[in-house]
């Protein structure tokens, strides 16, 4: 691609500097503490001689280490394999014309204006015709024009989306990349870098992906064009384990499994982007909030509810209409008045505040809330829980003095170690993002925001990247990512700065010696929004949710009938010790109700029939992650009140049931 835009510098930097930002952390019986910012494969506790199964296999290829873009070689097969994509097209698709194409985290992608819509059948063919080229042993040339030639060239190709492309670059020397040997065929506006021939690029280790429809700079004002997706490797054994990891990733699809375990659902007859939770979904949902909150206020937070809308006034003075409209919802008139539907908390937060006199005694001030906020999504950016219209953000902020605001952030840093190992996220990323060009506030209290935040995080220990310029114009922030089971980071934990509010709402407090000042805030959150974490959850664990989450956790499946009593005087104990359980339906076989049971993920059930009445016992088994995926361990059978208690104490203390069941050093 052409001189790439700044925003594709940018993220080469900041992949460049996340190498340092990386943690790991460990876990121990009950709980999960933090180690050393090296990172380290976490292992569950030893098989028994028990008799298993696998239920949800996994091919593993551990020795595969897959590279980042921080590879520069890598960097340099991608950029070079979108050229000879960008050239095969257009050889074999006579009056397609190109825009951008830049290398991308796994591989990369060009946009297409064909005179025929592309099919999914057209990528083999494309393959074919870039095995070709690489065959040939193309130089790849760097030339050096004027604004006015690069011009002149591409009006000759009648190139009109490199037209736009060149509008964007700025200064008078254009860097063109040519795929030819005298600079007499294929070439594109590029600030490279590549390989030295088509020949260095491994046919083998080179995928076309998939067809995607994609605006022009993605404005949607512009023309509609098509996106064709690769990825590219250093060899053919990264290729096959990148294609392993997708395939896993697609069993994993929240959106799949979250109508195969009746988790929730997006009902289009009330509009897109709204999320329904099922019951499964909303016990799971309750008990994430549960424990949210628990851990909030035993942490000396104090949580507030607020209201779904506000004039619009509020939202003027505290900046979200001038700088944030695009992405709100158009106002209502009430009484002639105009209300904006929240699309942030922050500013409601704000007005509790101010709505008593504050002393420095008061401070730090920490208020949490589960607030629900909506913001206007376009309908083709929607993508089931991870981009939606309403959602919940599990907002936090702090009024603090100068002097508090380290220890705060390291408070922060620690509660966001704890939930998130809670729910089994143990390794993060972390980037310290400092002022950009553009910012408000003194030279003096940016420093002490960063050196804070920076200092914070040496005193935890956690190793961070620093993304120079990337903080947000009225303050520095700390952004944490997670990585799932398969490897993925996203974005959820954010610590941020702010000047802006405290200042445009005169906040203020009295100093020891008798001054007004104005606060420090800090904005937090943790999960982020709730529905999208819920949604990265489902797809790390795959559904098979740890068992203290687990919306049932138990469910016994009679023989026939005649033994549903005994099932039922179980559920009942079961249920009075806070065990999640159900007995099942009835109307089919044992066969099909274990089929069914382990389609739907279930930790643990029991057959019961004659032998378990006469016992008072439950034939159990549960599943277990295991190297080659999720196991079906057959415990035998045990006598139900010992199943209920360790169940039980595995749900308060969060381990798994399956590791109490099978240690017999638990009474």
């Amino acid at each position: 691609m052409a001189n790439r835009p700044m925003a594709f510098l940018r993220v080469a930097l900041l992949m460049r500097a996340s190498a340092a930002g990386f943690v790991t952390m460990r876990p121990s019986t009950l709980l999960l503490r933090r180690r050393s910012t090296c990172t380290q494969s976490i292992t569950c506790a030893a098989s028994a001689d028990r008799k298993t199964e696998i239920a949800d296999p996994i091919t593993w290829k551990a020795d595969v280490q897959l590279p980042t873009n921080d590879n520069e070689d890598l960097l340099r097969i991608r950029h070079s394999t979108a050229h000879v994509m960008a050239m095969a097209v257009q050889k074999l698709f006579k009056g397609t014309k190109v825009a951008i194409g830049p290398w991308i985290e796994k591989g990369f992608y060009y946009d297409f204006e064909p005179p025929q819509p592309f099919q999914e059948k057209d990528l083999r063919r494309i393959k074919k015709e870039m095995d070709k080229i690489i065959k040939l042993k193309l130089p790849f040339t760097e030339e050096v024009v004027t604004r006015e030639e690069a011009e002149l060239r591409i009006r000759a190709q009648d190139e009109p989306y490199k037209l736009e492309i060149l509008k964007r670059i700025k200064g008078d020397h254009i860097t063109i990349w040519h795929t030819s040997r005298n600079q007499d065929g294929w070439w594109d506006l590029c600030a490279g870098p590549h390989v030295k021939t088509t020949g260095d690029l491994p046919a083998d280790a080179i995928a076309l992906d998939s067809i995607a429809g994609a605006y022009l700079f993605g404005d949607e004002n512009g023309p509609m064009l098509q996106r064709i997706y690769g990825t590219a490797w250093e060899n053919k054994d990264q290729l096959v384990e990148h294609q392993r990891l997708q395939a896993e990733a697609k069993r994993r699809d929240h959106r799949a499994l979250g109508k195969q375990l009746n988790l929730f659902s997006i009902q289009q007859t009330a509009g897109g982007g709204l999320v329904f939770w099922h019951p499964k979904g909303s016990t799971i949902r309750r008990l994430m909030e549960d424990y949210w909150k628990d851990a909030h206020i035993a942490g000396g937070y104090e949580l507030l509810n607020t209201p779904h809308m506000a004039s619009i006034d509020l939202w003027k003075t505290s900046g979200h209409f001038d700088f944030y409209k695009d992405d709100m919802f158009d106002q209502m008139k009430v009484e002639g008045d105009e209300y904006q539907i929240k699309p942030m908390n922050c500013p409601f937060h704000v007005l509790v505040f101010k709505d008593a006199p504050r002393s420095y005694r008061d401070l730090p001030i920490r208020w949490a809330e589960m607030g629900t906020v909506y913001r206007y999504e376009r309908s083709g950016s929607l993508n089931g829980l991870f981009r939606v219209r309403g959602f919940t953000q599990d907002d936090a902020h702090i009024f603090c003095l100068p002097d508090q605001l380290t220890g705060e952030i390291l408070g922060v840093l620690d509660l966001t170690e704890q939930i998130l190992s809670k729910f089994g996220f143990l390794q993060y990323e972390v980037m310290l993002s400092t002022r950009p060009e553009k910012a408000i506030g003194t030279d003096e209290i940016w420093e002490l925001a960063t050196n804070s935040l920076e200092d914070a995080l040496k005193r935890k220990g956690w190793g961070y990247g620093i993304d120079e310029g990337g903080g947000a114009f009225y303050g520095p922030k700390i952004d944490i990512k997670i990585k799932d089971a398969i490897g993925r980071l996203w974005q959820c934990s954010t610590i941020q700065a702010d000047f802006n509010l405290p200042n445009r709402f005169g906040l203020e407090y009295t100093s020891a010696d008798g001054t007004k000042q104005q606060p420090i805030m800090l904005h937090r959150a943790i999960f982020g929004s709730l529905e999208r974490f819920f949604g990265v959850l489902i797809e790390s664990t795959a559904g098979d949710f740890p068992f203290w989450i687990a919306p049932i956790q138990l469910r016994l499946l009679p023989v026939s009938d005649d033994f549903r009593p005994y099932c039922e005087e179980v559920a009942a104990a079961a249920k009075q010790a806070g065990v999640r359980v159900e007995v099942d339906q009835g109307g089919r076989s044992v066969g099909k109700q274990i089929k069914v049971a382990n389609q739907d993920k279930l930790p643990c059930y029991a057959v019961i029939g004659a032998k378990e009445i006469e016992g008072n016992s439950l034939a159990i088994t549960c599943r277990k992650e295991g190297r080659d995926g999720v196991e079906l361990v057959n415990l035998g059978t045990i006598p139900y009140e010992h199943v209920i208690s360790r169940m039980e104490f595995a749900s308060k203390s969060g381990v798994r049931a399956v590791d109490l069941l099978l240690d017999k050093k638990i009474d």
